[in-house]
């Protein structure tokens, strides 16, 4: 069996990857990392590189990651002892009986400050540092203030602007983005065995974001789940409040079969169906929003004539679906999409949530209704 390449194994990023590879080769590199962008993107695969770096053992600093070492091989791994790893689900996860999230982050946040068993640092990874509320920042942000030179701090996060200004001055930021979808096919061919037709059409779909391309690939349902719910919700532009407020259950209930079964209260009435766990729920509706989200984008770039920068194929109904709704109905619908993803990520109701963003979805006037 060959012996891995040294260096990142993550697809593209060449600015985040030049940036952090020269800041570690001169010994400039900052006691926190935040690794950001999209969700879907790639930053878990970009994270393991930095873990393989920061604990590599080769000698020479200019051929780290090896990938050959033990140090890497548990880095990427994640089950190196000077590894910890935590985040606003694990902090919920791990509380006591009565104690409060944020009792629980300091809590942990104390517990990884201790000396390093193996490497030469601790590495504290904390996953979706942008979730977190703004008290838990505020206990993150001290342990940011006085890190010990045995501490590195890798934050990973979908929207840095949601982290507090003083907690992204503190760190060096690496953005992990969209890579050109023609790699991104080659790479599927390559590394997932897609033909390249197929590989194309994800590559397409996903954005360029390798993430979520990977997540298509071996998740078939996925793909065949957000096409259909594009489609309902296409005809939902012609349809009135009634029948796309109907719809909100049904979005719900299909993304929901994506992530295992439901669950039905102890008080459901016996002639009622089950339903989600709340927290089931918000999952299946932040799926079921993320893909309205693309859509809305999709027409909005085929509605100013970029259909290029769009990542459905093009269609006769999507197109004149795009040439007939209002543009500014679709912008104002997008930054209400982004609110509603967010109140979901705060525990908002997903139902209503779902039946607000069904409210602000355009509607195609009547007289293009009947012309078509």
């Amino acid at each position: 069996m060959a012996a891995p390449a040294a260096g990142f194994l993550s697809l593209g990023q060449p600015n985040a990857r030049a940036a952090v590879l020269r800041a570690a080769q001169s010994g400039r590199l900052r006691r926190t990392l935040l690794v950001h962008g999209p969700a879907g993107a790639g930053k878990g695969a970009f994270t393991d590189d930095l873990l393989a770096l920061l604990f590599c053992q080769a000698d020479d600093p200019a051929t780290r990651p090896c990938n050959a070492c033990r140090g890497c091989r548990d880095g990427r791994a994640r089950t190196h002892p000077d590894l910890v790893v935590g985040g606003p689900e694990r902090w919920r996860e791990e509380r006591s009986t009565g104690e409060s999230i944020v009792a629980s982050a300091r809590r942990w946040l104390l517990a990884t400050a201790g000396s390093p068993i193996a490497a030469e640092q601790r590495v504290i990874l904390i996953e979706g540092a942008d979730r977190a509320n703004e008290q838990t920042q505020n206990a993150l942000l001290k342990a940011l203030e006085e890190p010990s030179l045995r501490q590195m701090f890798v934050l990973v996060a979908d929207e840095p602007g949601r982290l507090l200004p003083t907690i992204r001055s503190r760190a060096q930021p690496l953005r992990v983005g969209p890579v050109p979808k023609t790699q991104l096919r080659d790479w599927l061919i390559d590394h997932e065995r897609q033909a390249p037709q197929r590989a194309a059409s994800v590559a397409r779909v996903a954005g360029g974001l390798t993430g979520r391309a990977i997540g298509y690939v071996r998740a078939g349902e996925l793909l065949t789940w957000r096409e259909g719910t594009q489609r309902e919700l296409l005809g939902l532009l012609a349809s009135g409040r009634a029948e796309r407020f109907d719809s909100v259950r049904h979005l719900l209930d299909s993304a929901a079969k994506l992530g295992g079964p439901t669950e039905e209260p102890a008080d459901a009435a016996d002639d009622e169906a089950p339903r989600l766990a709340g927290a089931a729920q918000r999952a299946a509706a932040l799926l079921v929003i993320g893909a309205w989200r693309d859509h809305a984008r999709d027409l909005l770039m085929m509605a100013v004539g970029r259909p290029e920068l769009a990542a459905a194929e093009r269609g006769t109904e999507l197109e004149r679906a795009a040439n007939t709704i209002d543009r500014s109905a679709l912008v104002t619908f997008l930054a209400l999409a982004g609110r509603i993803a967010d109140g979901l990520r705060e525990n908002a109701a997903p139902r209503l949530a779902l039946e607000v963003a069904m409210l602000a979805w355009p509607t195609i006037p009547a007289a293009a209704r009947s012309s078509a």
